[in-house]
């Protein structure tokens, strides 16, 4: 697993055999970081959530890009571990890894941030209950976006916030913003 740009660009980090996750493709991770280029202002510090972390692929590639705060949330133990000792070898204060269950976390949280990224199993049985989960809360920034990957059998095209869709390979993400301010 490598970080594509930023200020951590050409690192490398050997994800071990063993793990369950798929890190997102380099293809995919670099196709969604130019067009998110259109949606979040990485010069402005924002604030990211990475859901379902798995190998902490993303979170890297935000911390890489300038966010001022990258929320990493990761439930398998050695996931956890993985993206803890990547964060130690970056020794990056923006970053903050939660070991922990995403959906009991996304009813905790009170917190806002500018993007959010999600990347569940793609075999998760209420995959399709999760932008609504995350919208649902207020988590998202006004002009915030959230993104979610997921597999080709997955269609978020009715929900009200979705903005649009890519597909790069196996890979496919969606993407929502708020249709209004909350109060």
């Amino acid at each position: 697993m490598r970080v594509i740009t930023g200020i951590y660009k050409g690192r490398h980090f050997e994800v071990p055999r063993t793990f369950k996750a798929r890190p997102t493709t380099d293809f995919a991770k670099e196709n969604l970081f130019n067009v998110l280029q259109r949606y979040v202002d990485f010069d402005a510090s924002p604030r990211a959530l990475d859901l379902f972390a798995g190998t902490g692929s993303i979170t890297l590639e935000l911390l890489s890009r300038g966010c001022g705060l990258v929320v990493s949330v990761e439930k398998d133990p050695q996931h956890y571990a993985f993206i803890r000792k990547c964060l130690d070898t970056l020794q990056d204060l923006s970053a903050m890894p939660v070991k922990g269950d995403v959906f009991r976390y996304l009813e905790r949280c009170r917190e806002q941030f500018d993007f959010i990224f999600a990347d569940p199993p793609y075999t998760l049985p209420n995959i399709d209950q999760i932008p609504q989960c995350v919208l649902g809360r207020g988590l998202l920034s006004p002009g915030g976006l959230f993104v979610m990957e997921h597999g080709k059998s997955n269609n978020f095209s009715s929900h009200p916030c979705f903005v649009e869709h890519r597909a790069y390979g196996s890979v496919n993400f969606s993407f929502f913003q708020e249709t209004q301010e909350r109060p």
